[in-house]
């Protein structure tokens, strides 16, 4: 009913050109029968392949033209007044004045033949002679309320043809949600695929659906779509950080674990969480935690690539990070995971500025956006973050990720070892813990992969002996880079949140 309504508004406006862009050619085509019921108008549709046929109400013994310069001149020569809805007519500007002259006569009579041009495309690059003539229209996309009834819609369907089908309707309030940013029809496609898949709606469906609907979007380049998004059980340490999360977890877990009937009870009391920056020394654990987000809260993580923003070409840097960031609102809701983040952000003087207006590009994007992309941005250089970036109300919170103490290090090892299929039974992780004083998580793991290679060069397992050698050959960073890390170690005194405590 909206886009019923602001469509209408939109043609009685008297705008001769209206450009929407979308993949849903049918749905506008019915949108507008609709609307000419009520605008008392004829309306047609135009394809190179079928050529001009009325479709509000069939017109027989009529034949009009396919070639769209002959198109163009018959509505311009026309008394009869009616919507014109031109699908796929994006490549017959490119280049062909005539085409554009033509569009632009018909605009500028519109006053006298009241011809409304309707151009649907996937996307349409209006040329600048006739731009002052068009209005853009958008179609809504589904809510999360449609997505879930489409859901239950598919799975009927499915039922109704004699196939038993498992559906958990927790996984199917999630699903909604991470559907969010995708038409109807798209949406319907990729829940059959995840039915037809396994038989089921579950929460292992999440996953795949994220994974197809990245692709659908077509995001590529500096923005990435991270497949391994780890549970908070391969993370050891960062309790502050948990606690944090879990005060803070999306509207849908406050729902199931509070039991509040109505969602839309929560945002009148809490706003929704923006992000948190991660700062800390290298291997400490930033980016794993950065993945655990997205995985506890089972959304979407998009990793976006500082260094990759950059173009040769002026401008293009700042529209690169524009269309990243777009397109993670299409995402919603998500978790933005910026790694580095100091990395495009400290270009200083000899970038013409390019640095600088990265910097007002996200900054404007943070504070403006109304899209559920949780930030969280990562860093090891405190000093090279501009203020404007630490203040509150662009992130949440700021931690700081120290080097893990005696007990996280134990925890550290006992991750590392299961995973790869140690016994850790027969070690003394006490003692591999006060060894690797000094060590990050990243370290301590070279340490364990380092020691499976040894011991399978000398055909046998990995044991207590092997893993005390790794660690005594290691020089962690804590010692190579005493005067830095000591230096942020200050710096974050008092002005961050300990991650870990």
């Amino acid at each position: 009913m909206q886009d019923i309504r602001d469509l209408t508004s939109v043609l009685r406006s008297n705008t001769p050109i209206v450009v929407i862009e979308t993949y849903e050619e049918y749905r506008v085509v019915e949108l507008l029968k609709r609307i000419a019921n009520v605008l008392y108008q004829p309306v047609f549709t135009w394809s190179i392949t079928q050529g001009l046929t009325r479709v509000d109400r069939p017109m027989a013994g009529q034949k009009f033209n396919s070639e769209p310069t002959d198109l163009l001149g018959q509505i311009k020569s026309t008394s009869q007044q009616g919507i014109y809805v031109l699908c796929d007519f994006h490549p017959f500007v490119i280049d062909a004045p005539k085409n554009v002259r033509l569009l632009k006569e018909i605009a500028l009579e519109y006053e006298t033949l009241q011809h409304t041009l309707v151009l649907v495309s996937h996307a349409f690059e209006i040329p600048p002679e006739i731009k002052r003539y068009c209005a853009y229209f958008q179609l809504t996309l589904p809510s999360t309320v449609q997505l879930q009834n489409l859901i239950y819609l598919e799975v009927d369907k499915i039922r109704n043809q004699g196939m038993p089908l498992l559906v958990d309707d927790a996984a199917v309030t999630k699903l909604a949600e991470n559907l969010r940013g995708v038409t109807l029809d798209d949406a319907r496609r990729l829940v059959r695929k995840a039915i037809v898949d396994d038989g089921a709606i579950t929460s292992s469906d999440i996953d795949a659906i994220n994974k197809a609907k990245f692709q659908l979007l077509d995001l590529n380049g500096v923005l990435q779509f991270e497949y391994d998004t780890s549970d908070f059980s391969q993370v050891a340490g960062l309790h502050n950080l948990k606690k944090w999360l879990k005060q803070r977890s999306p509207i849908a877990d406050v729902k199931r674990d509070t039991g509040i009937a109505n969602t839309n009870d929560v945002p009148k009391v809490l706003d929704a969480p923006k992000g948190i920056l991660l700062l800390g020394v290298q291997g400490s654990g930033k980016s794993l935690a950065a993945k655990a987000v997205a995985g506890v809260w089972q959304r979407p993580l998009l990793r976006l690539d500082m260094a990759a923003l950059y173009n040769k070409y002026i401008g293009e840097t700042e529209k690169n990070l524009r269309n990243a960031l777009d397109l993670a609102d299409m995402m919603s809701p998500c978790v933005l995971w910026i790694d580095e983040i100091e990395k495009g952000l400290s270009g200083g003087s000899s970038d013409e500025g390019t640095s600088t207006r990265i910097l007002g590009t996200l900054l404007t994007w943070m504070a403006e956006r109304k899209s559920e992309v949780f930030v969280v941005a990562t860093a090891n250089d405190i000093q090279a973050l501009p203020p404007e970036l630490m203040r509150k109300g662009r992130m949440d919170e700021t931690f700081f990720v120290d080097l893990p103490d005696e007990a996280i290090r134990k925890a550290i090892f006992l991750i590392h070892c299961q995973r790869r299929g140690i016994d850790v039974t027969s070690l003394d992780l006490a003692q591999l813990a006060a060894r690797s004083q000094g060590f990050s998580g990243a370290e301590i793991e070279q340490a364990v992969i380092a020691a499976m290679y040894t011991a399978r060069s000398v055909e046998r397992g990995v044991d207590q002996m092997l893993l005390l050698e790794e660690l005594s050959k290691t020089r962690p960073l804590s010692v190579v880079m005493s005067d830095k890390i000591n230096a942020l170690r200050q710096w974050a005194a008092g002005r961050t949140v300990n991650a870990h405590e």
